[in-house]
C-alpha cells in the first residue's frame, strides 16, 4: 500500500570517554508520508567583517545590527522558531509544529556566535542550531568559540551539531576516513556536553551517498545542505535545504527569501 501524503503548512578529536545510553531513542517513522514548508536559515559569522575582509568573509557577515532587525522582523511576523529535532518529529511522527515555524542555523562555530549571535537570540526568545568544526575548538583557535562557551549555550537550550573535524570535502573519501570526520568529532561534542548530536551539517554542502550512509550508521536523525528551499520531506532527512543569509541582504531581501515558495 503506498504511504498516505500529509502536507503541512509550516588525527581525531581528544579521546572521548565511554558515553551513556543515548537520551533519546532514534525516531521510528509512523508510515505516514509528511511533508512541511519549513524556512531554515544558513548563517555564518554574526559580525561587521574586518576593514580588510575579502569578498567571501564578507558575504559571510552579517552584522549584528542587520540581525536583530531580522529577528525582531521575524517576530513581528510571526514566525515561531523551532530546532532540528521538532522538525524530524513532525516529519516522522507527526508531532504538531507552529503555523509558521523557522529553523535558525549557524556554520563553523566562530567565536561571535556566542558574543553576538547567542545575546541576541535570547533577547528575542529564539533558539538557534549551532554547527561546530571540532578542530579550532580542540586546538583553542582565535576566532572560535570554546568548548566552555559551546557548553554554556548548551545548557541554556541551543542545539548543538557537528560540522566534522576538519571541515574537508567528504565526497569520494574511504569509509574510515568519513568516520574520523563525522564520528570523531560527534563524540568529541557529546563527551562534552552529555548530549547525542543528532544532525550534521556537510561541509560546503558538499556529500556522496557513502557520507548519507554513514550518518545514518552513526545515528545521526538528519544532515542539512546548501541547497535552496523552504520545503522538507520525510523522504530526505540527510538532505534538508535551506536559505542562505548573505551579508548585503537588505531586511525587504530577506524577507523576500522567506516568502518564495521553494
Amino acid at each position: 500500500m503506498s504511504p498516505k501524503l500529509l502536507t503541512t503548512t509550516a588525527p581525531a578529536s581528544k579521546p572521548a570517554p565511554a558515553l551513556p545510553a543515548p537520551l533519546n531513542p532514534l525516531p521510528t517513522p509512523d508510515g505516514v508520508y509528511r511533508e512541511a514548508r519549513v524556512p531554515i536559515l544558513m548563517y555564518h559569522h554574526i559580525a561587521d567583517p574586518p576593514p580588510d575582509a575579502d569578498p567571501i568573509r564578507r558575504d559571510l557577515s552579517v552584522s549584528p545590527r542587520a540581525f536583530e532587525a531580522q529577528l525582531r522582523y521575524l517576530v513581528e511576523a510571526g514566525y515561531q522558531p523551532i530546532t532540528l529535532r521538532c522538525l524530524i518529529y513532525h516529519l516522522t511522527l507527526g508531532a504538531p509544529l507552529p503555523e509558521k515555524p523557522i529553523i535558525l542555523t549557524f556554520d563553523d562555530g566562530y567565536e561571535d556566535n556566542y558574543t553576538n549571535a547567542y545575546p541576541l537570540l535570547k533577547k528575542y526568545g529564539f533558539v538557534g542550531t549551532f554547527f561546530i568544526i571540532t578542530e579550532p575548538v580542540d586546538e583553542e583557535r582565535a576566532g572560535y568559540m570554546s568548548w566552555a562557551q559551546i557548553e554554556i549555550m548548551s545548557t541554556n537550550g541551543m542545539e548543538i551539531g557537528t560540522h566534522s573535524y576538519t571541515h574537508p570535502d567528504l565526497r569520494g573519501k574511504s569509509v574510515d576516513y568519513i568516520i574520523w570526520q563525522v564520528l570523531g568529532s560527534k563524540e568529541a561534542i557529546e563527551a562534552r556536553l552529555q548530549q547525542p548530536v543528532r544532525f550534521f551539517s556537510y561541509p560546503s554542502g558538499r556529500y556522496d551517498e557513502q557520507v548519507v550512509n554513514v550518518l545514518h550508521s552513526a545515528n545521526f536523525w538528519g544532515a542539512v545542505t546548501t541547497e535552496a528551499g523552504t520545503h522538507q520531506s520525510a523522504r530526505r532527512p540527510f538532505e534538508l535545504r535551506r536559505i542562505r543569509i548573505r551579508g548585503d541582504d537588505t531586511l525587504n531581501a530577506f524577507a523576500l527569501k522567506l516568502n518564495l515558495d521553494w
